[in-house]
């Protein structure tokens, strides 16, 4: 029986890269202790489908992004679709966001089901009630 290598990363590389995100001044929150930070001290704000949660950095000209869906929605598959569908529509707003803010998207049971267009919309919503979109003037 033939075995494969197991797969290496680099000190660089990370497993858990946002490659999926087409815009470079967005990064992925990848420690624990990032997630905890906002899920603490963030910023909620509550939807139909989505909850935002964000926090406000003025030293960073970056934008951070982590999706989280709970183990109470579903087995691993239904989470992962939840997950693709959270970073597909965030992809939308991705170079309209203002800089500087670090962002965790959480799925609710409503958002499973549903599409990501459906998301994207409610996640716009969410973005102009708190003034996080960049304006139209700015470039």
């Amino acid at each position: 029986m033939l075995r494969r290598p197991a797969a290496k990363f680099s000190e660089t590389e990370d497993a858990r890269d946002v490659s999926i995100l087409p815009v470079s001044n967005v990064t992925g929150l990848k420690k624990g202790w990032e997630f905890d930070l906002i899920f603490r001290t963030g910023i909620r704000v509550n939807g139909d489908l989505v909850r935002l949660l964000y926090l406000k950095k003025e030293d960073n000209t970056e934008i951070k992004f982590g999706c989280a869906v709970g183990k109470k929605l579903g087995k691993a598959h239904v989470r992962n679709r939840g997950k693709r569908i959270l970073r597909a529509a965030f992809s939308a707003f991705s170079k309209k966001l203002n800089p500087g803010l670090c962002i965790v998207l959480m799925l609710k049971e409503k958002g499973i089901k549903a599409k990501s267009q459906d998301i994207a919309a409610e996640l716009e919503k969410l973005f102009r009630r708190k003034k996080l979109l960049c304006s139209p003037d700015s470039p």
